[in-house]
């Protein structure tokens, strides 16, 4: 099985923490060229010397907001001009948690701006860079919320599903040119933003985070929270060559959460 990256270059959006991190390290494990790209410029310049590196290996930085297009778009373009990119995952902070009904309409328009349309902005630049390389992967990070929304989650559970069927349209656009584009949907993952959920949720219990967390637990068949990386190897292997021919796929990698086909 071939999933050897030596050569190919990977742009991983949202790479300073959490599942963005884990991915551009099984990259980076895999022989690819990582470019993380985030906002703080300081933590990205420590995870590049952090990443697994060979002798054949150059990683950098990028640093980006996904709400500012206009500079994501003039970076991002250089980026492409100086070096082809292979592999884009798209990838970023969810949207603050609550009930549909409570949130703003501006809630809505942001989390679009963060997440769909800085996706699309993103494709639209490097895909002509992988029809002329020959080679492409598109991975979009997104939420188990596409097959089944989760309470709480409002606007993140309407942004993700407008992502997802975003990313199987484009699948099915770019699929002649070798180019798959495919969804992880992570489950409750060992991140910031899920210790942030979990005292939400606890608070709004009354109950201590620990008996949330447990609650968590017995809503999955593996009895436990995700590690990073163990998305993040799902992440990498679509990245591969071994995977030509998975595309416009939504993969939970949830433990069995999700109680949908």
């Amino acid at each position: 099985m071939n999933v050897d990256l030596t050569g190919k270059n990977a742009l991983v959006c949202g790479g300073s923490k959490g599942i963005g991190r884990a991915i551009a390290e099984e990259l980076a494990s895999q022989g690819a060229n990582v470019i993380v790209a985030a906002r703080s410029a300081d933590l990205l310049a420590q995870i590049v010397t952090e990443l697994p590196n060979s002798v054949t290996q150059n990683h950098g930085f990028l640093v980006i907001d996904m709400e500012d297009h206009d500079d994501m778009i003039k970076k991002v373009r250089t980026l492409s001009l100086s070096k082809p990119i292979h592999i884009l995952i798209n990838n970023s902070g969810g949207p603050p948690g609550g009930p549909i009904l409570e949130a703003q309409p501006d809630e809505f328009t942001k989390a679009m701006q963060r997440h769909l349309l800085a996706s699309h902005h993103l494709v639209k630049l490097l895909a002509p860079g992988m029809k002329k390389e020959g080679y492409g992967r598109i991975i979009n990070v997104i939420s188990t919320s596409v097959k089944e929304p989760i309470a709480g989650l409002g606007v993140s559970n309407t942004t993700r599903g407008a992502v997802a069927s975003w990313a199987k349209t484009i699948s099915m656009e770019l699929g002649p040119f070798g180019i798959t584009v495919n969804n992880v949907l992570p489950g409750f993952t060992r991140t910031e933003r899920l210790e942030s959920l979990v005292k939400i949720w606890a608070d709004q219990r009354s109950i201590s985070v620990s008996e949330m967390e447990n609650e968590l637990f017995n809503s999955v068949p593996m009895g436990r929270f995700a590690d990073p990386g163990e998305v993040g190897a799902v992440a990498a292997f679509l990245a591969t060559p071994a995977a030509s021919y998975l595309t416009g796929v939504s993969l939970a990698v949830d433990g069995g959460r999700t109680k949908c086909l």
